[in-house]
């Protein structure tokens, strides 16, 4: 075996035990430097990288290595790359630059959403007032504000119009707003090159941190740690922090427990599918937005097809739009269902959970009224928990909401009877081809 083959299969080894997005951050840059009585140098692209991976997996690394050459015992050096690092140093303010211009873009407020322009209807009512509440008292009311609901719903919208609210009053306000995907691309950059000093200060000196969709951070060690201590200094300082999530804390399996927590210690929101009429005001003031002339019987139609996500409807109008003025030719039905067939299919199938607890119920030969009820004899707890698994898998219901369908119940039961039915299904392949039917049956419906 060659030398340099040693740390290529150590490589192998050692990626088995972690997850990808560890290894490609500190493994992948290192490279084999020598090896000799014992002694194995590994080259790394910097100090920090090499003294990150003697602090974190030097035994992780040990153990693969002595594994690979059969030695008995085997000591690992991390040698900075002095030519890498020279031309890093060469190049840091240019990528600063870079960077900083590419922040500027990403970052900065969406400056097209505000409170006016949003719709406001029961199924985002109570978000909407804490976002307003947030944007008129900014670190006095609901900190941290955590925003959650399905795709589509006016998440973004809310985040960027608190942002917006407070410049418009208070200009010389420092805020950050960014994509939880952003932040985790900068504590990469950062950690890369050596400058985590620097992105800690960013975060930690301004006076509102904005993230969207962060449960991006799953399975991100390294960004829910600094996330974490940036939280926790800016909390500790009165200063807000605004996030929004397609999940509830606790449905969340892949953050760490004291982050969801902290998610918790302010106002929770959540946004539910638009009903109908609100639908409605959102197509219409987006028709008028962008002059485009829709007759009500086409408005009617794509209102009734998309229910679920108020951007694709959104997206369907420019769409048509779009068409219509470049072939000349008038917005109709009939033309809309021929567009969009691609997008919204023949109609859009909304599965609700009546719908379940009915199929349930008749297929395990109970009473409805017997699903919704407390009573936990043995007849009546397994169909309970396959309908609130199907409710969970076949509808955009958190489990708060999934609860409050079956008389009440915590979300804690409802996560525990999704996770029974998971595990069970693995071994019962009876119990699985019974979930299959019911699940066919509801979307053919």
């Amino acid at each position: 075996m060659e030398n340099i083959d040693i740390w290529n299969k150590g490589l192998s080894l050692i990626k088995k035990d972690l997850n990808n997005d560890i290894f490609e951050l500190w493994f992948k840059p290192t490279a084999f430097k020598s090896y000799d009585n014992g002694e194995i140098n590994i080259s790394v692209p910097n100090r920090y990288c090499g003294e990150w991976l003697k602090t974190n997996y030097y035994g992780l690394i040990k153990d693969a290595l002595i594994n690979i050459t059969q030695e008995r015992d085997i000591k690992i050096n991390f040698i900075p790359d002095k030519d890498k690092e020279g031309i890093e140093k060469a190049n840091i303010i240019k990528k600063e630059v870079i960077n900083a211009t590419s922040f500027r873009e990403k970052g900065m407020l969406n400056r097209k959403y505000y409170f006016e322009s949003f719709i406001v209807g029961p199924s985002n009512q109570f978000a909407h007032a804490a976002a307003l509440a947030v944007a008129e008292n900014p670190g006095k009311s609901y900190n941290p504000l955590f925003i959650y609901g399905g795709v589509g719903l006016g998440k973004t919208h809310l985040i960027n119009a608190i942002g917006n609210h407070i410049i418009r009053n208070k200009p010389d306000v420092k805020i950050i707003y960014l994509t939880a995907e952003q932040f985790t691309n900068e504590v990469v950059a950062a950690i890369r090159y050596d400058k985590m000093y620097s992105f800690k200060e960013k975060y930690r000196s301004i006076d509102m941190l904005l993230v969207d969709d962060i449960q991006f951070f799953s399975g991100k060690d390294r960004s829910q740690e600094e996330f974490f201590y940036t939280f926790n200094t800016l909390y500790e300082a009165h200063r807000p922090v605004i996030i929004t999530s397609d999940k509830y804390p606790k449905e969340m399996p892949d953050i760490e427990e004291r982050l969801r927590s902290r998610f918790e210690w302010g106002l929770i929101a959540d946004i539910q599918q638009p009903d109908f009429e609100t639908r409605m005001a959102i197509l219409k003031q987006k028709a008028e937005m962008e002059n485009i002339k829709l007759p009500e019987d086409v408005m009617l139609f794509l209102v009734d097809t998309i229910k679920s996500n108020i951007r694709v409807l959104e997206g369907a109008l420019i769409r048509l739009g779009a068409y219509s003025s470049l072939t000349g030719k008038a917005i109709t039905v009939e033309l809309a269902k021929d567009i969009l067939k691609a997008t919204i299919g023949d109609k859009e199938k909304t599965i609700t959970s009546d719908a379940i607890q009915r199929a349930v119920a008749d297929h395990f030969q109970i009473k409805l009224l017997e699903l919704k009820a407390k009573k936990r004899t043995k007849n009546l707890v397994l169909p309970r928990q396959v309908a609130m698994y199907l409710c969970r898998e076949l509808t955009n219901l958190s489990y708060p909401e999934i609860g409050k369908y079956f008389g009440g119940k915590d979300h804690t039961t409802v996560m525990h009877a999704c996770r029974q039915i998971e595990k069970l299904k693995e071994k019962d392949s009876r119990l699985k081809d019974i979930i299959e039917a019911l699940t066919k049956a509801l979307k053919s419906q």
